[in-house]
């Protein structure tokens, strides 16, 4: 039994080894392809060899109609919004589910849940002729605000903080004189931090990549984000060039991420305190 364990173990680090080299063979291949030819991805698509056509490709770029610069700062933007609006409200929502006792609260969580089983497919049309008739297009507003519902991510914070936040912690607070934002703010939220960085990484990559909805919210070029931008480099029918799109996806993805490494540290923490709890 003792010398199948260490075999056991290679054998999960070899699997993990490869699993990692899957996973970063795909952003490798596009980094390199930013810096290669359109004559040379046709011919080799896949390459780990740089070229020597990344001023080239970066000329393509910004000699677009379009600023790619200003489009990364509106992505910055709607992203870093819908982060904050989705990860606090959605913790907050959490907490009046987990911390009150009111006569609606199974009724409100089952309705939460039946929305979250509705396709967002289905809304996006009347929610784009509702923003046309007040005049919200060209606005970043409309694809901000609608961040506050997150069914999805009201869910996971609910089921994490149940086992997390203890309500004699908050009664204690209470007693002292604490208000309930305040003790929402300074209590709940550090608490929150794991459940809070899992959220934020998934809701900024997913509102960094929204393609469809900017598509036909945004008809302005100074507001257009970058996905949109990468969307048109396609050119003319008769000639794209493969070198700069793959330049523009890689400048894309830079920000997805810092963000992970930023917020990952938070993660661990949360695995290993819920490692030495168990």
């Amino acid at each position: 039994m003792k010398g199948k364990h260490p075999v056991r173990m290679t054998i999960i680090y070899i699997m993990c080894a490869v699993l990692t080299v899957l996973s970063i063979l795909p952003f490798l291949v596009m980094a390199v392809n930013s810096t290669r030819s359109t004559v040379q991805i046709q011919e080799h698509a896949i390459s780990l060899i740089p070229s020597t056509y990344l001023l080239k490709n970066l000329a393509v770029l910004t000699g677009k109609s379009f600023n790619p610069i200003r489009g990364f700062l509106n992505s910055l933007i709607i992203a870093g919004g819908t982060t904050i609006c989705t990860v606090y409200f959605s913790t907050l929502t959490a907490y009046a589910l987990v911390a009150y006792r009111w006569k609606l609260r199974d009724s409100f969580f089952t309705f939460i849940m039946a929305v979250l089983m509705v396709p967002t497919q289905l809304v996006n049309i009347g929610f784009y002729q509702f923003m046309y008739k007040i005049h919200m297009t060209n606005n970043f507003l409309p694809l901000i605000i609608p961040a506050i519902a997150a069914p999805s991510c009201v869910f996971f914070m609910r089921q994490f903080m149940i086992p997390s936040l203890h309500l004699d912690l908050i009664n204690a607070a209470r007693i002292d004189g604490s208000k309930e934002f305040a003790t929402f703010n300074k209590i709940v939220l550090p608490i929150m931090k794991p459940a809070i960085a899992t959220q934020a990484i998934f809701s900024f990559v997913n509102s960094w990549n929204n393609l469809f909805l900017p598509q036909i919210l945004l008809t302005k070029q100074e507001k257009y984000t970058m996905p949109i931008m990468v969307a048109l480099l396609k050119g003319d029918l008769y000639k794209t060039e493969y070198g700069s799109i793959y330049l523009g996806l890689t400048l894309t993805t830079l920000p997805l991420f810092i963000v992970y490494f930023a917020l990952s540290k938070y993660i661990i923490a949360g695995v290993a305190l819920g490692g030495v709890k168990g």
